[in-house]
């Protein structure tokens, strides 16, 4: 499991068989989402996240969208 960075006890990763479209996991305490990434950064699902988590989870996506691209391509493709 490609562990991209950690802010704010955000956790961003990947599993190592991920499949496409691209998108990234988010973890906070007990609480998870995935974001798809390829065209925009977009909600795909969510886990006991509360709204503001989910928002500052967002956010970080928008803000490290093209490390976590370029990571996809080195570990997945």
């Amino acid at each position: 499991m490609p562990s991209l960075f950690e802010k704010d006890g955000y956790r961003f990763f990947f599993y190592s068989n991920e499949h496409r479209p691209i998108h990234v996991h988010v973890r906070r305490g007990g609480g998870e989402a995935v974001f798809d990434m390829e065209d925009r950064v977009e909600l795909r699902e969510s886990q006991r996240l509360k709204v503001q988590e989910l928002a500052r989870a967002e956010e970080l996506a928008h803000e490290h969208r093209k490390l976590i691209i370029q990571k996809w391509h080195e570990y997945l493709d």
